[in-house]
């Protein structure tokens, strides 16, 4: 009884894992300069190559990026990343920007991306002024750079000139929430809305619409409240179900809340529309572990360790996996 006592409490500990890995800060190292690398290729909505466009490669919670610069065929490739997860956003003046997040590998071959810019859309005269149309473009890099009073001052001005050009609303919601002003942010995700969907319908802008909802899905958890961050992230994976990170976002809120079987339901959609990404499979090992389907756990924390074996977490990992064949072996703690 005393050593199956023993497993449970290593057991115990180990479920502790989770919630400290979602308030620590990233683990040392992680934001430094490495070995992984990408490729991929920026295009068009009709799929034809876009060149010189800006490629920055950032890396989350952090401050160190990389850039680049598309070619005459829109291809492009970034080196010099450390482990961890990174979000790589193309820029073209005239297009708004596009963005992916995804974890860099630096044993592993890291998926290609591809990058799909929107031509602005707005009044006739707005193509036809450079002048404006790179005031955006530097509004966008003074926000990647953390100068977000000046960003703000920029697309405000911008906005004032050209008011129909809501898709740069949700740059300057995106901006606003980066500061904390969570009552501008929500009014800027509230007009793409508005404006893009008319009378109400928001499939005319899609990727506008599902970036305006993510918006306020992030302004809502702020706040601390998780039932209208559902609400907004699914109405978002609702317009792009091929959006991983939201039915993940969507997965984490529930989880968190205590409402595992609908957790189980969004992290699984992740691993379907995405399945080389390790992070929804290291969730889904603990919601499976907390819901004493050791199996799934196992199975979810193994495919995590072969997907992402240098990530930090792996040590934990294997320690909780050690637990559980423990457990399996001498029998459930009494």
């Amino acid at each position: 009884m005393a050593k199956r006592s023993r497993y449970a409490a290593v057991l115990a500990a180990a479920l502790t894992v989770l919630g400290a890995a979602a308030a620590a800060p990233p683990a040392a190292g992680q934001e430094n300069i490495g070995r992984g690398r990408i490729n991929g290729q920026v295009v068009d909505e009709a799929g034809q190559p876009l060149a010189g466009a800006t490629i920055v490669v950032q890396i989350l919670e952090g401050t160190t990026k990389l850039e680049g610069v598309s070619d005459k065929k829109g291809r492009f490739a970034v080196a010099g990343m450390g482990t961890g997860r990174w979000r790589v956003t193309a820029t073209l003046q005239g297009y708004l920007d596009s963005f992916v997040e995804m974890r860099i590998s630096q044993i592993r071959p890291n998926p290609p991306v591809t990058l799909t810019l929107k031509r602005t859309g707005g009044p006739a005269g707005f193509q036809a002024d450079p002048e404006s149309l790179a005031a955006v473009d530097r509004a966008n890099i003074l926000e990647a750079e953390g100068k977000l009073d000046e960003a703000i001052a920029l697309f405000e001005g911008f906005l004032a000139k050209y008011p129909g050009v809501y898709q740069v609303r949700a740059n300057l919601g995106g901006t606003r929430l980066k500061k904390g002003d969570l009552d501008g942010a929500e009014r800027e995700f509230k007009a793409v809305l508005e404006q893009g969907g008319g009378a109400g319908d928001l499939t005319k802008d899609k990727v506008s619409a599902a970036r305006a909802l993510t918006g306020l899905g992030e302004v809502a958890l702020k706040r601390g409240d998780p039932e209208a961050a559902v609400r907004s992230f699914s109405e978002a994976l609702a317009l792009a179900p091929d959006d991983e990170a939201v039915a993940y976002n969507v997965g984490e809120i529930l989880f968190s809340n205590q409402k595992t079987g609908e957790a189980i339901r969004y992290f699984e959609m992740a691993v379907r529309i995405r399945k080389d990404w390790p992070k929804p499979y290291y969730r889904l090992g603990f919601v499976y572990l907390n819901t004493g389907d050791y199996a799934k756990a196992m199975e979810n924390f193994k495919t995590f360790l072969a997907l992402d074996p240098a990530n930090p977490e792996a040590p934990n990992v294997k320690n909780v996996m050690e637990a559980i064949e423990k457990i399996k072996k001498d029998g459930r703690p009494a």
